[in-house]
């Protein structure tokens, strides 16, 4: 092919144009099909001569994923490249290394029903914030010891082990418009604690006609003495999520950036009530809402539940 020729006989394709509008248009239609070829390479998935390049035995299998080692040897033409000049190749074709992500699926039958009525109570409490709340409620566990991460320094940081691994269970409801948390935290959280939960939300929100408690299928949501408790309460209308769909419930979020910045490698292995404490303060920091949580967790900005609200 001409495009192959082309990056042979030339020192480096630099000069390569990006649009059909710059010059050397026979150059555009030859890097384009150079960088189709390419495509066809990677989608491929790693084959017999990736094997041979990185297998210990005879016996061993292809690689699941790409290196430039690999791609260098199966596509024919790259064979005398440096590693470097396979990369540059690569980047000259706007292709280069993204970070993956899991194809989600919830199992649930009713999947698209519960997100239709998910999708119907945020634009609810979007459109009337006076009267309604829409709440996204979690369960959230943590333990008296460090979580381990990377950090800044000379040599690697230990996260320190001292005492009994006491853990500490926490409940939270997330303001879907506002970004105001509510928690109640304990040893353990069952059944009493999510029954205790509901009047707290109540005396939250007096002004509030309706709020939709937005939630999981944990049992103990589900649990018989929990729903009889509810029943006290008839402003509260819990709204069931799919089965095992977490990236519908935003609050997960809010967790996870608690661990990032409370619990991981924190120096207070020894003062369980300290560590309890700053958990307690990272969490008070959104009793009145914020806007930086709700970009945060996806409920302003461009997410499918911030366009949700913000259409609304």
């Amino acid at each position: 092919m001409d495009g192959y020729r082309y990056m042979k006989t030339r020192a480096w394709p630099d000069s390569w144009p990006t649009n059909t509008g710059e010059s050397g248009g026979g150059l555009f239609e030859e890097r384009e099909a150079v960088k189709e070829e390419l495509l066809e390479t990677l989608r491929a998935g790693p084959g017999e001569a990736a094997r041979q390049e990185v297998a210990v035995e005879e016996s061993g299998p292809a690689p699941s994923r790409w290196t430039l080692r690999t791609i260098r040897v199966s596509v024919e033409w790259l064979t005398g490249y440096t590693l470097s000049g396979v990369w540059r190749v690569l980047q000259v074709c706007g292709l280069g290394v993204h970070a993956s992500c899991a194809r989600l699926f919830s199992p649930d039958p009713d999947y698209r029903g519960k997100v239709r009525r998910l999708h119907r109570c945020l634009r609810d409490a979007a459109r009337h914030p006076d009267t309604v709340v829409a709440l996204f409620l979690d369960e959230f566990g943590y333990q008296r010891w460090p979580e381990v991460a990377p950090t800044w320094g000379l040599e690697a940081a230990v996260a320190q082990r001292a005492g009994n691994n006491q853990q500490w269970r926490t409940i939270g409801a997330l303001n879907a418009v506002t970004g105001q948390v509510n928690y109640l935290d304990g040893y353990i959280v069952g059944r009493q604690q999510v029954s205790a939960f509901y009047p707290q939300l109540d005396r939250a929100y007096r002004a509030a006609d309706l709020l939709y408690v937005i939630q999981d299928n944990w049992n103990i949501h589900t649990h018989p003495d929990v729903l009889t408790a509810l029943e006290r309460y008839p402003r509260i209308k819990p709204v069931w999520l799919p089965t095992y769909a977490p990236w519908l419930n935003p609050i997960e979020k809010l967790w996870r950036w608690l661990r990032q910045d409370v619990l991981k490698m924190h120096r207070w292995v020894e003062d369980w009530p300290q560590v309890k404490q700053r958990v307690h303060d990272f969490l008070d920091q959104f009793a009145h809402g914020s806007q930086d949580l709700l970009r945060y967790v996806g409920l302003v900005g461009k997410g499918k539940l911030a366009t949700v609200i913000n259409t609304s």
